[in-house]
């Protein structure tokens, strides 16, 4: 089924951001004389960023802030040498968009952070909605019913994508119907209505060839 629009995450799903995150964690960690493996820590940053922040942190016994203060560079990292797009997602946010489906954008990120990654990567998105403008982070559904709002949706004619359980759970709770991307190395337990291993899977999903 052709839909009007797709809703998608920015992190994680657009943007391969987990790879460089999970390793700058594990390096706060090795900075103490431990070991984690890189595996382990990105179970847990699919689950949250905060979540795995709280986990190694209390783990290890090293300071929060530590673990925060890397997450803050790597971004300013990203302002000039963004992480890599996911693959296919050019490819699927331009052949979407040529079927007349619009692409937007719901993320956690801060709205600089995010154009910086979506500009520097030459994704072409119709709109973006983030925290930082002044909604509540997800699972809460209020960015996901902004945007059907501000462009006149109805949320059955949405499928959201993300990458965690908080996405699904958002999606549910504005109507729509969510599919996850997730890999076998870092599953996610979520109740999505799709599962899918790579973004071109998506693509029977969304009624493209």
């Amino acid at each position: 089924m052709l839909r009007r629009a797709v809703v998608w995450d920015l992190g994680g799903t657009l943007v391969d951001t987990y790879p460089a995150l999970d390793r700058a964690f594990a390096a706060v960690v090795a900075a103490h004389g431990e070991i984690v493996d890189e595996a382990e820590v990105a179970r847990l940053t699919r689950r949250s960023t905060s979540e795995a922040v709280t986990a190694l942190a209390g783990r290890f016994g090293i300071p929060v802030a530590e673990f925060e203060a890397a997450n803050a560079a790597l971004k300013h990292r990203w302002e000039k040498h963004p992480a890599p797009a996911m693959p296919g997602a050019r490819e699927l946010l331009r052949d979407l968009a040529v079927a007349g489906v619009l692409n937007l954008v719901v993320t956690h990120r801060d709205r600089t952070s995010a154009m910086s990654l979506i500009t520097g990567l030459g994704l072409a998105v119709d709109d973006l909605i983030s925290t930082s403008d002044g909604f509540p982070r997800k699972p809460d559904p209020s960015m996901h019913l902004a945007l059907l709002g501000r462009h006149r949706l109805e949320a059955g004619s949405c499928l959201s994508v993300g990458d965690r359980p908080i996405d699904a759970v958002a999606a549910r709770r504005a109507g729509m119907a969510s599919a996850t991307l997730e890999s076998a190395e870092a599953p996610v337990d979520d109740d999505a209505d799709y599962s899918v291993s790579s973004l071109d899977d998506l693509r029977p999903i969304l009624g493209l060839a």
